[in-house]
């Protein structure tokens, strides 16, 4: 059953510990904020996932800066900014392999709000309403 579910695409125990564990140091990382690049400089972002390939050797973190504003030139200092993440989370994190970070912009933020706006724009009746025609 394991072997079907690796197959599948299903992420590992040890994929999942391992992209948690790489997500906690970023947020930390993120919070101290000591950036030089001035992309980076007093923004706030937030790391939803982190998905780690089966070998445990490339991460893709999902980011989403705050308010979804200067989605590119964040997302561009977080990739110079890459080498100096996976130091620190090297330090930080005690793994055979620290894997290589990816970053990409998390849609799912627009997704709910699109999803938000959509329910707030509809007329919702109650059953009772429906009934008595009113």
């Amino acid at each position: 059953m394991v072997r079907h579910e690796l197959e599948r695409g299903v992420p590992s125990q040890r994929q999942l510990r391992v992209g948690e564990l790489v997500r906690k140091t970023l947020v930390d990382v993120f919070q101290r904020g000591n950036f030089r690049d001035p992309d980076l400089v007093s923004v706030s972002i937030t790391v939803s996932e982190v998905t780690v390939s089966r070998d445990l050797k490339a991460a893709t973190v999902w980011v989403m800066p705050l308010a979804g504003r200067d989605r590119e030139p964040v997302l561009a200092g977080l990739s110079r900014a890459a080498p100096y993440l996976r130091r620190e989370v090297a330090r930080r994190v005690r793994l055979r392999s620290v894997p290589a970070l990816t970053f990409r912009i998390d849609s799912a933020f627009d997704a709910s709000s699109r999803i938000n706006r959509l329910l707030s724009d509809l007329e919702i009746t109650t059953d009772s309403e429906a009934i008595d025609g009113t």
